[in-house]
């Protein structure tokens, strides 16, 4: 008497657990200065990350002719709670961007002018997906390019960002701004940072 086949069991893979944890880390500027508050930020950003970290700076916020000292700057804020961790770092560049942050795991946006990022960072599909698994974070404009509603001054008032992280920011926040946001009616959080202070996300991406 034959024995009954048993049929190979199958593996279901639903889209859901394809997705991987992304960590956002916003805040409100003037992350380039030496202080406690600040040192908490650059902290939280390296806390999650390996014990050799590649990280990449985004300067595409600021001047052109300030990309150097921004790298440098932002670098330094980096190293000085960094302890024991190896620190790799690269300056990001429009035309290699996609494969710099590929091979990153922690993609830093500086501040600067919102608009001027914005229209950078739209040049570039699907920066959910890119990034990820890893830790990403921005100050003041860079903040604001990675919610789905922000307030720049330069920008001239409220505009879009490009809602990986479902808030409404306003960098450098101080008492009565929200009336920014009067006229939209999303109910989504409102995110208010003052300077120095930041708020983390974990998002499955």
């Amino acid at each position: 008497m034959s024995k009954k086949k048993v049929a190979p069991k199958i593996a279901i893979i639903r889209s859901n657990d394809l997705k991987m944890k992304t960590k956002y880390i916003l805040h409100g500027g003037n992350a380039q200065h030496i202080n406690s508050e600040n040192d908490k930020f650059f902290a939280e950003i390296l806390k999650d990350a390996k014990d050799r970290v590649k990280i990449l700076l985004v300067e595409f916020a600021g001047r052109n002719e300030k990309i150097d000292l921004n790298y440098q700057t932002d670098k330094s804020q980096f190293e000085r709670v960094a302890g024991d961790k190896e620190l790799i770092f690269r300056v990001a560049t429009e035309l290699d961007f996609i494969e710099q942050v590929k091979k990153s795991d922690v993609i830093y946006f500086g501040g600067g002018t919102t608009i001027r990022l914005m229209d950078k960072l739209k040049e570039y599909k699907n920066l959910g997906d890119l990034f990820s698994g890893k830790i990403v974070a921005g100050e003041s404009a860079g903040a604001n390019s990675l919610s789905t509603y922000c307030y720049s001054k330069s920008g001239g008032g409220v505009i879009q960002g490009l809602g990986l992280v479902t808030v409404k920011t306003i960098p450098h926040y101080t008492k009565g701004m929200e009336t920014v946001f009067r006229d939209i009616t999303s109910d989504i959080e409102s995110l208010l940072l003052p300077n120095y202070k930041f708020k983390v996300f974990e998002i499955n991406q």
